[in-house]
């Protein structure tokens, strides 16, 4: 029987399952269908295309990985499940990591005013830029693949051992698990630090265009500070969610090897599936074209409720058959 702390942990992991397959769902559908329309997508629009199906794929890992969690932590903890679906998640968080760092790069230089002649040389070359950048992640992707092998025999030999001999075995692993999981951490501090670097030198870029705009004329001030203003919040919502993203999954790798039989520790991952979630929904208040079709969307809804609404009442004024 399911205790209290399982069915709210389920409910609030289904809650952001449905967020954020709509956002990043929609997000794909809206890309594709431009792409097959045009016969060609922009480098933006492919970066969006991707990272929306590597977070749809993490967040169907996440989900049935969180029921597995909730339902049945022994059948879970199996060698032959919690392998592959730890590999699968690991392998989307890494893809969706490295696209999230190439859109960040891509937005600081597109939009970001600087006279450096690094920066200037870095724009000229942007496409080589974010391509060099997929193909460095790939490196840390095979990095990946030979750490999880000894980090889940090592987490997983937990469950598998008896109370008696727990503790001598974690002692003496100790210092080896310390040294896997400083590895596994390595290979998210490199886009970490160049997303963060980004989107920091982005909004430092347009804070001063808008001490620029204050001291032009009161036409063009209103409508562009406007602008920017929202691009800021944009911005601060973005490196927030990936802030704790980033920290949440290392606060996870402690606290899940450190209080193992803690039901309580599985709602540290509720912190790391906000990221899927809510990063879909700021990349569409943000893109006009993304916010404009989902206004759509969201009216075509409305009117078709409205349509309905007047066909059930004249169906219940109907009289009914003797």
């Amino acid at each position: 029987m399911l205790a209290g702390l399982d069915i709210i942990f389920l409910i609030l992991s289904t809650a952001e399952f449905i967020i954020g397959m709509l956002g990043n769902v929609f997000i794909g559908l809206v890309n594709c269908s431009e792409w097959v329309k045009n016969r060609k997508i922009s480098l933006a629009d492919f970066i969006l295309t991707c990272l929306a199906i590597s977070k749809i794929t993490q967040l169907l890992v996440s989900l049935f990985e969180s029921f597995m969690m909730g339902l049945n932590p022994p059948f879970y903890s199996t060698y032959k499940l919690a392998k592959p679906v730890a590999l699968l998640w690991r392998i989307t968080n890494h893809l969706a990591i490295w696209f999230t760092t190439c859109l960040s790069i891509f937005y600081l230089l597109k939009i970001a005013q600087f006279s450096h002649s690094l920066f200037l040389w870095l724009r000229w070359r942007m496409n080589r830029v974010v391509l060099a950048i997929l193909v460095f992640s790939l490196f840390f992707l095979l990095l990946d693949f030979l750490l999880l092998e000894t980090f889940n025999d090592l987490f997983l030999n937990i469950y598998a051992m008896d109370e008696s001999n727990l503790t001598l075995y974690i002692n003496e692993s100790k210092t080896f698990y310390i040294k896997t999981l400083i590895l596994l951490s390595f290979s998210y501090i490199i886009p970490v630090v160049l997303s963060l670097t980004s989107l920091l030198l982005l909004f430092l870029s347009l804070v001063k265009h808008i001490r620029n705009l204050h001291l032009n004329s009161m036409r063009s001030r209103d409508c562009s500070t406007q602008a920017h203003k929202k691009a800021i919040k944009m911005v601060v919502s973005f490196l927030f969610l990936f802030t704790v993203h980033f920290f949440s999954i290392q606060l996870s790798n402690w606290m899940l090897f450190l209080f193992w039989n803690n039901r309580s520790t599985k709602f540290i991952l509720l912190a790391i599936y906000v990221f899927p979630s809510g990063h879909s929904l700021i990349l569409i208040l943000g893109n006009s074209r993304l916010r404009q079709t989902a206004l759509k969307v969201l009216r075509h809804l409305k009117s078709s409720l409205k349509r309905e609404k007047p066909i059930s009442s004249l169906q219940k004024d109907l009289p009914k058959p003797f």
